[in-house]
């Protein structure tokens, strides 16, 4: 089915309107019913927009008729939402996202040679532009662990250089970029580190037309590190990017913004809490509606403190 049966916006018209308007579109991962009503009710409440960010092991764990049949009975606004393949690795992945009703996806060829990322974007981007779907790709590397898509030891910055090429020649619709952002919730060595904006800078003015995009933005509240803690946890030495370096970003041209590991401690945290305070409660539906609540608050505090999209519909 196409994407527009579900009543969803491709992230082109999205992030455009993001850079007309300077703020960001935040993408929440999601991986079940509860992680995707947390979102989609944070978005109501602000009325922001928001993309509904699917990686290639959570649509493994759902799948495929499980979340598009959760797409399809969820409520939401036309032209608000976004569903995005998150981290796709391959042409194939990306293609069968498309072909189930996604109505974006990023192909991730940042650890291939310059030039297999080149063919492989292309190819891509010209299938799902057949489509109307939007195409996200990246330059760059960036380090650390979340799931087995998204993990490496290795890091690479950015080559400003090679942007507008890379551009042109792949016609993504926007350019994931590094800059010092890392995936997981170990993305510093301490909280004085900062993000390249030289490196944003450059890059911004040599492709001004192009939306980039932050992965690896998490900012790791430690309010939720501490109660997981608390509560039987073990997370030590846990970092984020601090809320006014994704701020300034966002000023400098970031139009979309991935978050995945903030909404999983805010989920842990609450049911880590939930269970440890009702030793006797065993309902599923009591302590994943707890969990549902805390995401939700979380997700509205990013949308209203840090990417300015609240009210952006």
């Amino acid at each position: 089915m196409h994407y527009s049966d579900f009543g969803l916006s491709n992230t082109k018209t999205l992030l455009n309107r993001a850079l007309r308007g300077s703020y960001a579109v935040p993408a929440f991962n999601f991986y079940n019913m509860e992680t995707l009503n947390a979102i989609l009710t944070a978005a109501e409440i602000t009325q922001s927009p928001v993309i509904l960010a699917v990686s290639e092991s959570a649509l493994k764990y759902m799948s495929d008729d499980i979340l598009m049949g959760l797409v399809r009975g969820a409520k939401y606004k036309k032209n608000q939402i976004a569903l995005h393949l998150d981290h796709g690795h391959s042409f194939e992945i990306c293609k069968h996202a498309i072909d189930l009703g996604f109505s974006s996806v990023m192909f991730d060829g940042s650890s291939l040679p310059l030039h297999e990322n080149i063919k492989i974007s292309q190819k891509t981007a010209d299938y799902a532009h057949k489509f109307n779907v939007s195409i996200e790709t990246e330059l760059g590397m960036l380090a650390g662990f979340e799931d087995k898509n998204t993990n490496s030891t290795e890091s690479a910055f950015t080559n400003p250089d090679i942007v507008y090429d890379f551009v042109k020649q792949t016609k993504t619709d926007s350019l994931a970029i590094s800059i010092g952002t890392s995936h997981g919730a170990y993305k510093r060595k301490n909280k004085n580190e900062s993000l390249r904006f030289d490196i944003l800078k450059q890059i911004a003015e040599n492709i001004p037309n192009t939306p980039l995009v932050l992965h690896g933005a998490s900012t790791i509240p430690q309010k939720y590190v501490k109660n997981i803690n608390k509560f039987g946890g073990d997370i030590k030495n846990a970092y984020g990017i601090s809320p006014a370096q994704i701020r300034k970003a966002i000023s400098m041209h970031i139009a979309k913004v991935n978050f995945d590991s903030d909404l999983r401690l805010a989920f842990t945290s609450a049911v880590r809490e939930y269970l440890s305070k009702n030793k006797t409660d065993f309902n599923p539906r009591d302590y994943l509606s707890h969990a549902q609540n805390e995401m939700t608050k979380h997700c509205i505090t990013t949308i209203q403190n840090i990417m300015g999209s609240g009210f952006k519909i």
